[in-house]
């Protein structure tokens, strides 16, 4: 073992002339600083010394930088004292921590009480069958799911090209003129929908009707999302209802379901006439691998269409996560919510592709916004649109041909059996009566059951079933002789069966449109060349495989390997939501293990899963908050007060919760304006409904006075809603229960390590006080929430269940102690960097004994008067050192955010300073008039390797090559190159274009 030492030690010191001095600590052996005594038995594979960076010495090192000889110190000067929790609290005593092997044995175990039955159940989920090119290179590939959100486009054009392919797929299947690059789920796509059709109105009219045929889930979340807007909404036959006068002369707009729940498809033409005739807004939520053989929406006048795209390559994963898609029509394309990605040109002229229309976003329009929509489906987005990329037109219209002509022989045989088939038009679902059949729907799925099959179960009479691409011949057969059996008649074999030529979608339904014309669904059908444009996309994208990725307010830590693995087994990914309770007993028990530790941490009674981002949890919280006001006679409680610092989406969610923001000050220092606070409270003490704060603030400060603002707010009838943004900060020093919330959201893919996907997926579980754990959310299906459960916030049970997985196993690998250690050294390593980098950048905020939370703000605005530089100079240079910049111009327009987290070694942060620092000394030539300040370093970055091969006659800047791509000597053997040079992000939106290019455009 000392051998293996030196050699390690020997190895690094290989390398040390090429690092900054200060980084050259002693060699030593990686402990867990809060580890006891080790010993001969206990486990070598530990969780904590993995993800947490910095070893013990370097935390000292670090320590006595800062002027401290202990964790405790520092910490006790970091957080007030009156919030501060015992160390009991969150430990191994109370979250025990497992060792990565015998994590792994758990989650066998677990797995193994699940029984992943083969589902037909459908209602908008299916068996996916995921190419293998694409499970391994993408969903398994740290390349494509650490990235964060494509805000710093030159370094994200891989994964912005990939999700143009994405809306480009949605808006020629749909055949709408433009698609955003996905929503959470299908439910709150439907919900956007409908909030969009009510803001459209010109009349302010307020009735939404909605189609009896549009899945269960889907109607509950439109019921929640419809009580925050005063939206009336309208359930049953749709042509019924807009018989209605009371309905017609109020109608914004209509959803329908194409196909419908029970699989019938209807010819929905003339009435989208009569919608239009009052100007309403037609929506329809429908499926992608039916719009290859059904006419689409778009060609008969929908407004909106919408729907889920998992079914694309992405597994059921017991309900997500999952890509909705969004379309609409030219007129609406500027109200649509979510992420957008438009074609632009660089500095050069060359196409590159930018988040387009931002203004639209709710961190801009905040209490004007009506959906708080913070983040999309990339990384599920992306698999959907390398599925379409793989098998093109010619591969997706065969596989929807075969799964419609197995349930055209599915249908013939089973009526063989004496059932009949309710809907006469359909594509790949069977409503089948079996009235004539002794026993009725019971026997079938009893029989179904006892050959691991489960059906949809609708009435006594009548059974559901959907097929997809997942079934072999063996697996039709098996089903066909299920209802055979039940109807005791005599098993068929395939010899028996034959193709049916009847066609059971008429000619006026039929597509005849081109589908997916465009090049790249055309070219890369081998797996060769799949592969190769994968790692060609994956190649342009910086993300947590090349360097850290110091977001301030987005935890762009470890997402590590051991907790992503079980994430892909069969028993978590591939079981149907609505699967009945005794299959899913595993899966129940890690459900219900995750919510009692993140009871534990936070300090809170109860929790719920289902929100499926963090800003649907704000909507959740505020929602549940709602409803305990009106549950105790006081529904008139309608004022939110917020503070000007909070993230956009939390005047956003309000307003979608139905309730009036009203602004809170804060003082120079960064500090909430108790006294404001009180004086609003007060003011408005009948009508208080909550207060939204978060904490440590999103200036990066633990700043005193928490207690006494909830004291204010509940001394004055109102309910504080604690926004967990910041929970790294707090796990098992403080919590939000002791800083006197009543509800909180947490961010699983911040604090608890699932990746970010390059823009979603996301969980923002809640958890909450005692009196409000009877308000959690409810689903009609499955049993969730309490007796006096609000609807539904997302459209599976338990939102994005299966990457609800990886947070267990973050959390069980940790243990209490590793989790609170981890929060120990991201303070310690943001304020390690507040240090290295003061003399050279102001620190805009910090507290009273002059430390920061785990993040730090730094303030640009004396160089924009100085040299003319603004926060996104600053940013495109730092991309030339191979960082992606930290978050820019927010919580002020005039500074960076910095938020190292746990997981970055020393080595790693003081890479990053050392670039910081070399960057001021570039800004300092600006300032010197050594180098002009409309042709510098910072104005011309970044810097791509097009712009390195220039000619001499056209290398027109004042310095050298050098200087501008290896600044620091580590570049040379450690270098990410962005593939294009600065983006036009105005031509982009003045010249709105969000689809792939033509073959003639490319070769234009």
């Amino acid at each position: 073992m000392a051998a293996l030492q030196r050699v390690w030690c020997h190895s690094t010191l290989r390398l040390l002339p090429r690092l900054p001095s200060h980084s050259r600590v002693a060699c030593v052996t990686r402990q867990f600083a809060t580890a006891k005594e080790s010993s001969l038995f206990d486990p070598l594979d530990t969780f904590a010394d993995r993800h947490i960076g910095p070893n013990d010495h370097e935390v000292e090192h670090m320590l006595s930088k800062l002027g401290y000889n202990s964790m405790d110190s520092f910490v006790d000067a970091a957080i007030p004292t009156p919030i501060r929790l015992s160390e009991s609290s969150v430990s191994d005593q109370t979250i025990p921590s497992l060792s990565e092997s015998e994590l792994f044995k758990r989650a066998k175990a677990l797995a193994s009480e699940n029984k992943p039955f083969k589902s037909y159940i459908g209602m908008g989920y299916h068996n996916a069958v995921v190419p293998p090119v694409i499970l391994r290179n993408i969903t398994e590939n740290p390349a494509w799911y650490t990235p964060y959100t494509p805000y710093q486009p030159e370094i994200a054009q891989g994964r912005l090209e990939s999700l143009v392919n994405f809306q480009t797929m949605i808006m020629s299947l749909t055949s709408m003129h433009i698609a955003n690059a996905s929503l959470l789920d299908e439910g709150t796509a439907a919900a956007e929908g409908m909030a969009m059709a009510f803001v459209s109105s010109s009349s302010k009219r307020s009735t939404f009707v909605v189609d009896k045929g549009v899945l269960p889930q889907t109607i509950a979340v439109l019921r929640t999302r419809a009580k925050g807007f005063g939206i009336k909404l309208a359930i049953g036959d749709v042509s019924e209802l807009l018989g209605e006068p009371s309905v017609r002369s109020d109608l914004c707009g209509v959803l329908l379901q194409y196909p419908d729940v029970n699989g019938q498809v209807k010819d929905y033409s003339t009435l989208v006439e009569s919608v239009h005739a009052v100007k309403g807004v037609v929506v329809v939520a429908t499926d992608l691998l039916a719009l290859t053989m059904l006419k689409p929406p778009g060609e008969w006048g929908a407004d909106i269409v919408l729907g889920n795209s998992a079914r694309f390559g992405v597994p059921v994963g017991y309900g997500g996560p999952h890509g909705a898609f969004f379309a609409c029509s030219e007129k609406l394309k500027r109200k649509m919510p979510g992420r957008l990605i438009g074609r632009s040109r660089d500095a050069m002229g060359k196409l590159a592709y930018r988040l387009a229309l931002q203004t639209r976003e709710q961190h801009i329009r905040r209490e004007k916004a009506t959906s708080n929509i913070c983040t999309s489906q990339a990384l599920l987005a992306n698999m959907a649109a390398m599925y379409a990329v793989y098998h093109g037109a010619t591969g997706l219209t065969r596989i929807a041909q075969k799964v419609h002509g197995f349930t055209k022989v599915l249908k013939s045989q089973i009526e063989d059996f004496g059932y009949s088939v309710d809907n006469d038009v359909f594509f790949d679902t069977l409503t089948v009566n079996a009235s004539n059949v002794q026993g009725g729907a019971q026997v079938v799925h009893e029989t179904a059951s006892r050959a691991n099959i489960n059906l949809r179960k609708i009435d006594d009479t009548r059974v559901g079933v959907t097929l997809d691409e997942s079934l072999a011949t063996a697996d039709l057969i098996k089903l066909i002789n299920i209802f055979g059996s039940a109807a005791s008649a005599s098993p068929v074999s395939d010899i028996q069966l034959t193709e049916i030529d009847k066609s059971y979608i008429p000619t006026n339904l039929q597509r005849s449109s081109e589908i997916l014309p465009h090049p790249v669904f055309n070219t890369h059908h081998s797996e060769t060349e799949m592969l190769r444009y994968i790692h060609d996309l994956q190649s342009k994208d910086l993300s947590l495989v090349h360097a850290m990725v110091p977001l301030g307010s987005c935890t762009m830590k470890l997402n590590s390997t051991s907790s992503m693995i079980p994430l892909t087994w069969p028993e978590f990914n591939s079981i149907h939501p609505f699967a009945p309770e005794e299959q899913v007993q595993g899966y129940r028990k890690l459900l219900k293990e995750l919510e009692v530790d993140l009871c534990t941490i936070t300090g809170f009674a109860a929790c719920s899963l289902q929100p499926n981002s963090g800003a649907s949890g704000e909507y959740a919280g505020l929602t549940v908050i709602r409803a305990y006001h009106e549950s105790r006679g006081e529904a008139h409680r309608n004022i939110c007060l917020i503070p000007v610092s909070a993230h956009g989406t939390n005047p956003a969610s309000a307003v979608m919760a139905g309730l009036k923001v009203v602004p809170i000050k804060t003082h120079q220092d960064g500090t909430l304006d108790l006294e404001d606070l009180k004086a609003k409270s007060e003011m408005h003490k009948d009508n208080l409904a909550a207060f939204m704060i978060t904490y440590p603030s999103t200036y990066g400060v633990f700043e005193d006075g928490v207690q006494d603002a909830c004291k204010i707010i509940h001394d004055n009838g109102g309910q504080v809603y604690l926004d967990g943004a910041n929970l790294n900060a707090q796990i098992g020093l403080t919590n939000p229960a002791t800083c006197g919330g009543d509800v909180c959201h947490l961010n699983l893919h911040k604090t608890f390590a699932i990746p970010h996907g390059g823009g979603g997926p996301g969980v923002g579980p809640i958890c909450v006080a005692q009196h409000l754990a009877p308000f959690l959310p409810s689903h009609p299906l499955v049993k969730t929430g309490g007796d006096k459960a609000i609807n539904a916030i997302a459209s599976a049970p338990f939102g994005s269940a299966s990457i609800c997985v990886i947070s267990w196993a973050y959390i069980k690998m940790l243990g209490g102690n590793g989790l609170s250690h981890s929060s120990k050294v991201a303070l310690l390593n943001a304020n390690y960097i507040a240090h290295r980098l003061s003399g050279h950048y102001g620190l805009r905020y910090k507290n009273v004994k002059g430390r920061v939370a785990h993040e730090l703000l730094i303030d640009l605005a004396e160089f924009d008067k100085s040299a003319g530089l603004k926060v996104m100079d600053f940013a495109k240079r730092l991309q030339d050192y191979g960082f992606h910049p930290p978050t820019c111009s927010w919580p002020t327009s005039t500074a960076m955010l910095i938020e190292p987290t746990e997981s970055e070694s020393l080595d790693e942060i003081d890479r990053f300073c050392d670039a910081m620092i070399q960057i001021r000394g570039e800004v300092q030539q600006i300032i010197d008039g050594k180098q002009p300040k409309e042709n510098n370093l910072l104005k011309n970055a970044p810097h791509p390797m097009s712009v390195m091969v220039l000619p001499e006659d056209q290398w027109e800047r004042p310095y050298s090559r050098q200087e501008a791509a290896y600044p620091l000597p580590w570049l040379y053997e450690r270098k990410f190159w962005p593939t294009v040079t600065r983006i036009d992000d105005a031509y982009g939106d003045l010249n709105l274009i969000c689809d792939c290019p033509s073959v003639e455009e490319m070769t234009s």
